[in-house]
């Protein structure tokens, strides 16, 4: 009697097993309809994935006016004329050693000579504004003008008293002095002006400011 009982109670436990686990399987079967079936709700919520642009509509944004830079006036360009017709007594020579007859000696020479009468009126190679007045140990009674650009134009040699001032404006052509032979480091060459030209402090050739 007894063994029976304890086979009874065996194949009892049997189909109960076989029952939890057919339950165990129905549960896992049935979380995994549900969650197969909120994957596609959950995707449809989220933002669909940019892929070069080509399926998100563009937005209209404002067009955005860039005004460009302010730049300076043009600078006008600077109209000069020869301060003085004459003979070339001197030329310019700043790359090679001329000969100074004054001096008997090779040196360079930052302008032109140019020979005239004494009394002969110097006048501006362009408008600018008197910088200095001086007499120069060297070079004489010497006017200084400055000008647009970066230009500075120097006349030596000039008689005494010249006919303008430091910050006198001068316009192209207005006479600022006379010929004159103050000048001891030319004094062999007799009367004449002595001019030169630099840019932004450097000397250059007064036949090419000149436009000559």
């Amino acid at each position: 009697m007894s063994r029976k009982m304890n086979g009874s109670a065996a194949g009892k436990g049997y189909y109960i097993a076989l029952i939890l686990c057919a339950v165990a399987i129905g549960i896992s079967g049935y979380l995994y309809y549900k969650n197969a079936n909120s994957e596609p709700d959950r995707q449809a919520n989220e933002p669909a994935a940019v892929t070069g642009g080509k399926d998100v509509p563009a937005v209209a944004t404002k067009p955005t006016t860039t005004q460009p830079p302010a730049t300076a006036a043009a600078e006008k360009p600077l109209k000069t004329a020869s301060p003085l017709e004459g003979e070339t007594a001197a030329a310019f020579a700043m790359d090679a050693l001329a000969y100074n007859p004054t001096t008997r000696d090779w040196r360079t020479h930052d302008g032109v000579d140019i020979a005239a009468e004494a009394g002969t009126e110097v006048k501006a190679a362009a408008a600018g504004t008197v910088y200095s007045v001086y007499t120069d140990d060297q070079m004489g009674t010497t006017v200084v003008i400055r000008h647009t650009g970066g230009y500075s134009t120097t006349y030596a040699s000039l008689a005494e008293d010249p006919a303008v001032a430091a910050g006198d404006e001068v316009e192209l052509g207005q006479t600022i002095g006379a010929v004159g032979q103050s000048a001891l480091l030319e004094s062999a060459i007799g009367d004449h002006l002595h001019f030169a030209v630099s840019k932004d402090g450097e000397n250059v050739d007064p036949m090419e400011f000149l436009g000559k």
